[in-house]
């Protein structure tokens, strides 16, 4: 999975909304996180679109979270920007299917996308403002090389279903 600039600089945004627990003028979002503000508009505009930010115009006005840090996963962020977290070749894993030699891998792409969204689903914009990560957070960048050392395993989940 590739992060773009977009979705790193909206992730960003939303960061420094929630870090100021009200409303935020565009320019100060730009300067507190360094982000151009061409690019910073055209977020704004996405974020609100995917309706993670509201806006308000006039001299008291500018961007505060349309709903709680804690109910904004990053996964949600991706796909406001970007698209869904994880295809082949523009396709559901699950919908892709392989002849012959390549047939279980199939499961590889769907592995790869189940893990990807476990974690983006349960990383939260307020987690992050806090900096109180979960757990499972912690354990993966502890030691990166545990899981590729780890004994093989039953197979992993066959599908998912709900299309992201």
């Amino acid at each position: 999975m590739h992060i773009t600039a977009r979705v790193d600089y909206a992730v960003r945004t939303l960061l420094e909304i929630a870090h100021t627990d009200g409303v935020v003028k565009a320019e100060a979002i730009s300067a507190a996180q360094e982000i151009p503000p061409k690019v910073l508009e055209t977020v704004l505009a996405e974020l609100r679109r995917a309706e993670l930010v509201r806006s308000r115009r006039g001299p008291d006005g500018g961007y505060r979270l349309a709903r709680p840090a804690a109910a904004i996963s990053v996964a949600d962020v991706i796909r406001a920007v970007e698209s869904p977290l994880a295809s082949v070749r523009g396709q559901r894993p699950e919908d892709v299917r392989y002849p012959g030699a390549a047939a279980s891998l199939q499961r590889v792409w769907i592995a790869l996308r189940v893990n990807i969204r476990a974690v983006l689903e349960n990383v939260s914009i307020a987690e992050l403002a806090a900096g109180e990560l979960p757990g499972f957070v912690g354990e993966l960048t502890a030691d990166p090389g545990a899981w590729a050392r780890r004994e093989p395993t039953a197979s992993p989940a066959e599908s998912d279903t709900t299309g992201h």
